[in-house]
Parts: structure tokens; sequence; C-alpha cells
């Protein structure tokens, strides 16, 4: 008799986000009380439907253990790459003797603090049985230039069709793997793991989210994080006190 996949989240974080000029890694910034990464670590962990977690931190980090994680479910912890691709590679990895070839790998990145429950839900149900898998995205809707080496328009970009592409980024273990592996062996520092999917023939899904799964970047972003976490929250308790007078 088969059984449903599991659904497993893996986060790189081990980047150092040289452009936030901080004295630590922006996934250790603190952001409304708590951490960066514990804000994207607990989306997952509060999830009935994901199995366990894979993060991948840097080999000299020296704020992982700081962190005040709570987690019911398996959450591993590996040594990063180099780069964003080499730390997923070794979260994968990590997971072979737990993640079935058929169980799906949802890669998610540890600076997007904001991804809401209901698109998590969303993507978990509009993939669940997609023979590819796919991602988190949001169509274009600013006008696009491309500039010149003296940094003047040397064209305007046709957006139509054109996405933003988000995280998680959804795919079958074993297929996962296989593109990743093909990656590293061509060389190719991919970017995101539709990318791989992408070299290795598939056609990934595009699932529309919301703009405000922001990737933290910059200092100005950590306030915006902020104002969509508080927001979250607001909702949140509104649907609670709903529940609760539905109850008496």
């Amino acid at each position: 008799m088969s059984t449903s996949p599991d659904f497993w989240a893996v986060i790189p974080a081990a980047g150092v986000g040289r452009r936030m000029g901080a004295d630590r890694p922006k996934q250790y910034l603190t952001l409304a009380g708590r951490t960066v990464l514990e804000h994207t670590l607990d989306i997952f962990i509060r999830s009935p439907r994901i199995t366990g977690l894979a993060v991948a931190i840097g080999g000299e980090d020296e704020y992982y253990r700081e962190l005040t994680i709570r987690s019911d479910k398996p959450l591993l912890v590996v040594h990063g790459g180099e780069e964003r691709c080499h730390s997923v590679l070794n979260a994968l990895r990590a997971l072979k003797h737990q993640a079935a070839d058929d169980d799906w790998v949802l890669v998610h990145d540890a600076a997007r603090p904001c991804l809401s429950d209901e698109d998590l839900e969303r993507l978990l149900d509009t993939l669940r049985d997609d023979p590819v898998g796919g991602l988190l995205a949001a169509p274009v809707a600013d006008t696009l230039k491309r500039a010149d080496t003296q940094g003047r328009v040397a064209q305007t970009v046709d957006r139509g069709g054109l996405w933003r592409a988000f995280t998680p980024q959804m795919f079958r273990y074993a297929m996962l793997v296989e593109a990743m592996e093909y990656a590293r062996r061509q060389g190719l520092l991919v970017t995101d793991e539709a990318s791989a999917m992408e070299l290795a023939g598939h056609a990934p899904r595009l699932v529309e989210g919301s703009p405000a799964n922001l990737k933290i970047t910059s200092p100005a972003d950590l306030a915006l994080a902020e104002f969509f976490l508080n927001q979250g929250n607001a909702t949140q308790r509104r649907k609670d006190a709903e529940e609760r007078k539905e109850d008496l």
C-alpha cells in the first residue's frame, strides 16, 4: 500500500550578507524581538504538514548555538558550502537516510522570514501531485530597463511573462538531488533550485505568492519585514478571536 510523501524543509543559512554592513550575518540580525533565522525556521516548525528540517550554517558560525529553537520534529544542522547551491546540496545529502525519493523538499531562503502560512499551504496543495514541482513567484509589475556600461538606459524590456522568483521552491527529493549534482558537475553555481531543474530539462510550475515574502538584503528591508510580520500577527490574532467567539 502506497503512503503519502513527506515534506522536508531545507534552509541554506551559511551566507554572510556583506551588503547589510552589519557585525554579523543578516540571518542573525534582530527582527521583531527574534533573529531573522528564528522567524524563518518557525514557519516550518509550526506547520503540521512539514516532517522535518535541515539547516545549513557556516563552518565558523558562532551565532546559531545562541538561538532559542523549540521543535517537536527533526531538525538537522549541517555545514554549508561556499555558495548557496553547495549549502543546499549538503543539506540534501544529510537527508539521504530520512527522505524517500518521492518525498517533497522545500528549499527556503533563511532571509525570507515573512512567508505566510497561507502561501505555504497554497504551494503544498498546488504542487503535491505535480510531476515536476515548482516555486512561489509573482508577476513583474514594474517597467524593466536594461542598462548600458555607463548606467544609462539601453533598452526597455518587455515584462510580459516575466516573474520574480521567491522561495520556497518545492521538488521531489531524488529529482532535486540529481539536478543539483548535475549542475555541480557542470561547474554551474545555480542561484536557485528551479534553475537546476531547468538545466536538467524540467519545467517548474509558477505558483503566485505574496510580494510580502521579501528577501532581506539591505537595512531598509528589516523595517519592511517587521511591518509585514506585525501585520501578519495582527491578522492571526483576529482569526483566533473569531474562532474563540464561535466556540462560545
